[in-house]
């Protein structure tokens, strides 16, 4: 009884530790005052003026593109070399493995200054610098999430759908990409979320003029945080919960169909 109490209370206590900021946050942007100790009343000012700020919009506009672009592209070139190294023997699926696993564990920091110096030499630093560094970013985590549903997909089922006449490419659509679906959908999300959380590339592979949220963020901390920025998190954070929540939903309702 007393090892169940211990361990409700030790869960609960890591929940309030890993919410709370959240909580705080989300209390701050309907807070009228601008101190984060002070509460000076219930408002919606904030809202408000976020979606009156050109600046913020065009920061926000300019990482959901990016992001979004990156992810897809991500996701793109992720399935592709899973079905790759899926088909290598096992010394080569290792050694590519270990390479794939070298921008997770890398800093960012060296990340962003290689591509930095790689653009800086050959091409300007821009919107596509950007790109190309949040695509490189993405796609080991796609690969890692791709390549365990390939490892469960039973080549039996391709095999009998070429016998019975079907095109490799038509076998595939069909057989394949519904067995590893969930896994390129868990990599779309990780790979976006990764590419709009990320600061340290993209600080140092954007243009000049160029700011997404992060950035943004950065460049108010030595000012000051304007309180719009706390309605912004609290409505990205929403957003991030409304699809997680959704893609719970249809997890569970494919699961169980499966059994059904």
């Amino acid at each position: 009884m007393v090892k169940r109490w211990i361990e409700k209370f030790y869960v609960g206590f890591v929940l309030f530790l890993l919410y709370a900021p959240i909580a705080i946050l989300i209390v701050c942007s309907f807070n009228a005052s601008k101190s984060r100790r002070v509460w000076g009343g219930f408002t919606f000012q904030w809202y408000v003026e976020l979606f009156q700020d050109e600046m913020v919009i065009e920061a926000v506009r300019t990482s959901l593109m990016l992001t979004t672009v990156a992810a897809v592209v991500a996701v793109l070139l992720g399935t592709l070399a899973s079905i790759g190294i899926t088909v290598m023997n096992q010394r080569r699926q290792q050694a590519i493995m270990t390479v794939t696993n070298i921008p997770m564990l890398n800093a960012d920091v060296v990340t962003g200054i290689a591509i930095m110096l790689l653009f800086g030499r050959f091409w300007n630093l821009g919107y596509f610098s950007m790109l190309a560094a949040h695509i490189t970013l993405g796609v080991p985590y796609v690969i890692l999430n791709v390549m365990p549903k390939l490892q469960q997909t039973s080549l039996t089922t391709y095999e009998a759908a070429l016998d019975l006449g079907a095109s490799p490419v038509y076998a595939f659509f069909k057989v394949v990409l519904p067995d590893i679906m969930p896994g390129i959908f868990s990599g779309f999300l990780l790979a976006f979320t990764i590419s709009l959380d990320d600061f340290v590339i993209t600080y140092f592979t954007k243009g000049a003029g160029m700011n997404t949220i992060s950035t943004m963020i950065y460049q108010q901390v030595r000012r000051g945080i304007n309180p719009q920025m706390y309605a912004l998190s609290t409505i990205l954070f929403l957003l991030i919960l409304i699809v997680l929540w959704v893609a719970n939903r249809v997890s569970a309702r494919q699961v169980q169909e499966t059994r059904g």
